[in-house]
């Protein structure tokens, strides 16, 4: 879990910087503007920008190093080419030298960009230098000490080195900045998840879901908990939400079958649940053996053997199964 959270760092972050969403408009207006006049950099540093802060990094990347290669001087094309690079998924070591290099150049002629200072601090993460991180970050405090990405930042760093109080403490003092800033109360979710705190998860992934709705990852976290908990009836109906608003989230079907079936004691039930999640994701293990497992229990064994033998067809290594297996034969 911890590898999982610590991958998703410059997602989460750039997700933190797209504070304001371009409208559709005045999206299509400067990308017309900049067809027809391709070489003003004032212009490509608009639109790059703006691609920048919705997290569309290969276009702001493009639009960024083309600002900067007809404007070399410009503090603003350097620093979109410089975290359009760093933060891109795909991104090379080499890509992160480089960017590093332009983020030090920028921090020295504007000793106030904290943004610069902040992505700096990232190349630091990236490469494994955690004290270096955290001393940009300061920096980046020392220039707005109520920076809510610079919270979120120490959060992930904390994360990634094990310290879950801290990381929790950073997050919780990001969302104090910003009490509608959806992904921190998400992540704090995430957080007491991994350390099976699930009352406080509970209500992180409640607010998470007050903000955004529709939300799957904040509903699923909902559902989770309270199934965590023990609440059954309260996780079945968040899990049916979840399924109406999304209706090809095979989890929600997974676990209202695991709760059917383990907790409730509803066999049937819990088949036909276990089936929807297969029809949605037939290459789920999980799902045909559980399956097994309910036929199992019901004593149609020639039915459990077959849901047996397709989590195999799936995943041949997987020994839950082949121990399920054996005792049928």
């Amino acid at each position: 879990m911890r590898i999982l959270l610590a991958l998703s760092l410059l997602i989460l972050l750039a997700s933190c910087k797209g504070n304001v969403t371009t409208s559709k408009n005045t999206k299509v207006n400067l990308d017309s503007l900049v067809q027809l006049y391709p070489d003003s950099v004032p212009l490509l540093v608009t639109y790059g920008r703006q691609l920048l802060d919705d997290y569309q990094l290969a276009d702001a990347l493009n639009y960024g190093a083309k600002a900067f290669r007809l404007d070399s001087n410009n503090i603003e094309a350097r620093f979109i080419y410089a975290s359009a690079l760093v933060n891109r998924p795909q991104r090379s070591q080499a890509d992160i030298d480089v960017s590093q290099k332009h983020l030090k150049y920028i921090i020295q002629k504007q000793p106030g960009n904290k943004e610069a200072f902040l992505n700096l601090a990232t190349t630091y993460t990236l490469q494994g230098d955690f004290q270096k991180s955290f001393g940009f970050i300061n920096e980046a405090l020392k220039i707005d000490k109520k920076y809510r990405d610079a919270y979120v930042m120490k959060g992930m760093n904390y994360h990634a080195l094990g310290d879950m109080k801290l990381a929790k403490s950073s997050f919780e003092t990001a969302v104090q900045q910003d009490p509608k800033f959806f992904i921190g109360y998400l992540q704090l979710g995430w957080l007491y998840t991994e350390t099976e705190e699930y009352k406080y998860a509970l209500e992180y992934f409640k607010t998470a879901v007050e903000l955004e709705p529709t939300s799957t990852d904040a509903l699923y976290g909902v559902a989770k908990s309270q199934q965590e908990l023990g609440l059954y009836p309260e996780a079945l109906a968040s899990y049916r939400q979840l399924i109406q608003t999304d209706t090809s989230y095979h989890l929600a079907l997974f676990n209202q079958g695991y709760i059917k079936q383990f907790y409730q004691n509803e066999l049937d039930s819990a088949v036909y649940f276990y089936k929807s999640a297969i029809e949605i994701q037939p290459d789920f293990v999980n799902g045909w053996h559980n399956l097994g497992l309910t036929y199992a229990m019901q004593g149609r064994k020639n039915m459990a053997y077959k849901a047996y033998k397709k989590a195999l067809e799936y995943n041949p290594d997987f020994e839950l199964t082949q121990k399920e297996i054996m005792k049928l034969k």
